[in-house]
């Protein structure tokens, strides 16, 4: 029988689906849209849940940027992130509530939070998974952030491949430098320190390089007159004729609103009374 192998958990898959997250190529409803509508979209979603203090409501935002989620095809390493950080989240504060002397009403309210966090967290992913660096960056500008801000994040995102490929040559130079442990140690404890002591100090030579890469792109983009076309207006407009608000843009984002306000009347439907914020009423 032909043996499988699964290439999951290694070096090599993390750097894949870092670089399929920071250029959206994963595909989605998203990634169709106008970047405008999307900023659009995220917002609504990012500012709804910080109005209210019902649970149903929350839930039902919850599940909204669940939806959002499945629609931009979010990568299983980024949706892996955000479980494991918001299950130990809630973990995590309800052990320590309970050691302070914190009773069902306290975890009423930390079940609060923790939807009010993790609905802006999905929306956050479904949202920045589907803008590439040129779309993210034409978007700012277009909606007259400074040229800076547009240029930061923009390089910020081509520079995410170079650091990826130089930690992975740094890292790998490093273990092919550095022996085994003799023994492993119960349960590898042994292998697991080193592993991590070399990732540690993997960072440091990745530093001083990227110093003198951002230096020379810089120098070569100034040459090139990137701050002046981005601050002149002709420049600007050439760059941003490609943006357009479709149909389809309007169409999803005013679903989403009406699918907000449908979550804010959902207390009024079941005719249950809003709880006052901090626990329930005296």
């Amino acid at each position: 029988m032909t043996r499988r192998t699964h290439d999951v958990l290694s070096v090599e898959w993390v750097r894949l689906e870092l670089l399929r997250t920071a250029y959206s190529t994963r595909g989605g409803i998203f990634s169709r849209m106008d970047p405008r509508a999307v900023l659009a979209w995220y917002v609504l979603l990012a500012l709804a849940p910080w109005f209210t203090h019902d649970t149903a409501v929350l839930i039902g935002l919850f599940v909204l940027g669940a939806i959002g989620v499945a629609l931009a095809r979010v990568g299983p390493l980024v949706l892996g992130l955000f479980l494991i950080g918001l299950l130990g989240n809630v973990l995590g504060l309800l052990v320590a509530s309970f050691f302070f002397g914190g009773d069902l009403g306290t975890l009423a309210a930390l079940t609060e939070l923790n939807l009010k966090l993790g609905a802006v967290s999905m929306a956050s992913m479904a949202a920045f998974v589907s803008l590439d660096p040129e779309k993210l960056s034409d978007a700012l500008l277009s909606l007259r952030a400074p040229e800076l801000l547009a240029f930061g994040v923009s390089y910020g995102y081509r520079m995410l491949p170079i650091l990826v490929d130089e930690y992975v040559t740094v890292f790998e130079g490093q273990r092919l430098r550095h022996a085994p442990p003799p023994r492993p140690g119960i349960l590898g404890w042994r292998v697991i320190l080193q592993w991590c002591t070399l990732a540690v100090t993997a960072f440091s030579p990745i530093m001083l390089n990227v110093a003198g890469t951002v230096r020379t792109t810089v120098e070569a983009l100034e040459t090139r007159g990137f701050t002046y076309a981005a601050a002149h207006p002709q420049g600007r407009r050439l760059r941003l004729a490609h943006l357009r608000i479709t149909p389809r843009d309007v169409l999803v984002v005013a679903a989403s609103a009406l699918a907000i306000g449908a979550c804010y009347a959902i207390p009024g439907l079941l005719g249950i009374s809003p709880a006052p914020p901090g626990g329930a009423a005296g």
